[in-house]
């Protein structure tokens, strides 16, 4: 709390703490004093209505600020993560602030954690997961990332993953990079169509940003956008129900399919997992990974369309 109140130019109020460690107004009062009397030098600020709000100066919390081994190793897994999604520019920045943290630490200190430091590196478990990923060139990204920081209008040349037909000096104002495993996308409000589209980071040829500022709709809700897929295209939501045999519902059980699912133990220890989001293409492509193991109770349409599937393959192999 502490740390807390020096790294807050405001400070923290006594709702501030409620929330952050989940106890009453009284547990706040009680901890907010027993700060006051291990740091006299705090500050009082009084708002107007009355609130007040406690800050300590900078410089105060001396070696608490210090890094510990957990911290540098949050950033080491930050990073390897964020090299995983194809992120490099992040990973670039996360490893300079390790190095920056570990530079904080005193010297006879650092002798003696740079072998624990290494060692819990070496075992942190973090690593390049194998399998097909697109790798995005760092200058897309850092273009990207530069024009939604800024909040500016960008002109590109983007050739559509699906035809192949390059657009050019299309007008685009950013708002958001999904990135992760598979493909990779931009969210961004595109001038042509008046509407927010996905656009694949791959098929980015020519980023120009311009010094004409990019007002974000002010009712967009990217959390929001997104949910109403399974994936990242956005489609008709439907109400999904799907079974897992009780042989797969272990497994199932750890996974997140929707920010909106609903699970259900059943009787004979299967699962039914139920949402509500579009994206039938993506669902099905998802659910060949587990086999005869999952059972498409609802919509009708995802039903019919893992049938095709299954019988567009047949048809290939055979």
């Amino acid at each position: 709390m502490a740390l807390q109140m020096q790294g807050r130019a405001d400070g923290l109020s006594l709702d501030d703490i409620g929330e952050s460690y989940e106890v009453s107004r009284r547990t706040a009062e009680r901890m907010r004093d027993a700060l006051r009397d291990a740091f006299p030098q705090i500050e009082e600020i009084s708002e107007p209505g009355g609130r007040k709000r406690w800050r300590l100066p900078p410089g105060t919390t001396g070696r608490l600020a210090d890094p510990t081994i957990d911290d540098i190793a949050t950033l080491h897994r930050g990073a390897e993560l964020a090299r995983q999604s194809g992120d490099t520019a992040t990973a670039d920045n996360l490893d300079t602030l390790s190095d920056r943290l570990r530079a904080r630490l005193p010297g006879p200190k650092r002798t003696r954690l740079e072998p624990d430091i290494a060692a819990l590196l070496e075992a942190d478990g973090v690593a390049l997961r194998p399998g097909p990923r697109e790798r995005i060139p760092e200058e897309t990204l850092n273009h990207l990332r530069q024009a939604i920081l800024a909040g500016v209008w960008i002109t590109v040349d983007h050739r559509a993953r699906a035809t192949g037909l390059l657009s050019r000096n299309a007008r685009l104002g950013p708002l958001a990079m999904l990135l992760g495993e598979g493909r990779q996308y931009l969210v961004a409000y595109s001038d042509w169509a008046k509407d927010i589209h996905l656009f694949a980071l791959a098929g980015f040829e020519r980023i120009e940003l311009s010094n004409e500022s990019f007002e974000r709709p002010a009712d967009f809700d990217l959390q929001a956008w997104i949910q109403r897929s399974f994936g990242v295209w956005q489609a008709e939501p439907y109400d999904v129900i799907w079974r897992f045999s009780p042989e797969a519902a272990p497994d199932a059980r750890t996974y997140l399919f929707h920010a909106t699912q609903e699970m259900k133990d059943e009787p004979d220890g299967s699962l039914t997992v139920r949402f509500r989001a579009g994206g039938l293409k993506e669902m099905c492509w998802h659910l060949f990974r587990w086999g005869d193991q999952v059972e498409v109770l609802e919509p009708q349409a995802l039903r019919k369309l893992v049938v095709e599937q299954v019988e567009l393959l047949n048809q290939h192999y055979v």
